[in-house]
């Protein structure tokens, strides 16, 4: 069965206006860390604590003309940037970040910034609201690659970039042990292993890899992870160390995964399953 895989959406890197040869800058990726850690405690979100009545948060506020006639960030003017000339001043009363803020901006940094700024100065929303960009599979020309999906030609396009390359492939005994832990949580069986080994088709490994995501342990091992994010417990802690009924909520989980239900109606069934038109006793237990 084909599984649906609960990933966190990657930002969406932002290409135009990049300079040939330049590795595109991604505001997610490579701009917001650097802002979230020196800028936006003076001109972010809270207008309480916002300076200057400059915010660096948002296109619309980096980019607004200031008092001097200049914005903070000119997209694609260096020379017209006053953030970018406060970034790089030798002036204390000018630099940014102030040196009393204890903050500094690495040259790395730095160039990281003039970058970004070169290229266009693209904003993005927080990742959760960017939807995902499927990215074109590189061509690799390396007859030695162990190419055998696309996330192979991404990882042996990021080796050759190093100067590195795909290590030998782990014995069959080795896959089918680091699948049985990933998968299910536990070791794999004599029996499991040996079936694996006697399978000498093409497809032996894409079996074994289904035999155990149609396993039951499978949907317990995934929704292990899901409750211990969601604090889930069957006693109320260590004040008040008595049960509480909350096995319907993990028996619903598991067969959440085991069921393969779409991330959309997982989501929606946890938050307000109770709510939903002619509400199932499982939706109201989720």
């Amino acid at each position: 069965m084909t599984r649906r895989f609960f990933l966190i959406p990657l930002a969406v890197f932002a290409t135009a206006g990049a300079l040939a040869g330049e590795e595109p800058v991604g505001f997610n990726r490579d701009i917001r860390p650097i802002f979230s850690d020196t800028c936006f405690a003076c001109h972010g979100f809270d207008a309480k604590k916002r300076k200057a009545d400059l915010r660096m948060d948002s296109f619309e506020g980096a980019t607004a003309i200031r008092t001097n006639g200049l914005p903070a960030v000119a997209p694609g003017d260096l020379s017209r940037s006053e953030a970018w000339k406060r970034l790089t001043s030798d002036d204390p009363k000018k630099v940014m970040p102030p040196p009393e803020f204890h903050k500094t901006i690495s040259a790395a940094q730095k160039e990281t910034i003039r970058k970004w700024i070169v290229q266009g100065a693209k904003y993005q929303k927080h990742w959760a609201f960017e939807a995902p960009v499927k990215p074109d599979v590189p061509q690799i020309s390396n007859s030695k690659s162990q190419i055998s999906n696309p996330v192979d030609a991404f990882l042996s396009a990021r080796l050759n970039k190093e100067g590195l390359a795909f290590s030998p492939e782990a014995k069959p005994e080795v896959l089918i042990r680091r699948v049985s832990f990933a998968l299910t949580g536990l070791p794999p069986t004599t029996k499991e292993t040996d079936e694996f080994l006697a399978d000498k088709s093409p497809d032996a490994y894409a079996n074994m890899v289904e035999r155990y995501l149609a396993s039951p342990r499978f949907g317990e091992e995934m929704a292990r992870h899901w409750l211990d994010l969601a604090r889930y417990a069957d006693t109320h802690g260590m004040h008040f160390d008595n049960a509480r009924e909350m096995w319907a909520f993990r028996d619903w989980v598991v067969k959440a995964f085991n069921d393969n239900k779409h991330f959309n109606d997982f989501a929606v069934e946890q938050i307000a399953g109770d709510l939903l038109p002619n509400a199932t006793k499982e939706q109201i237990a989720a």
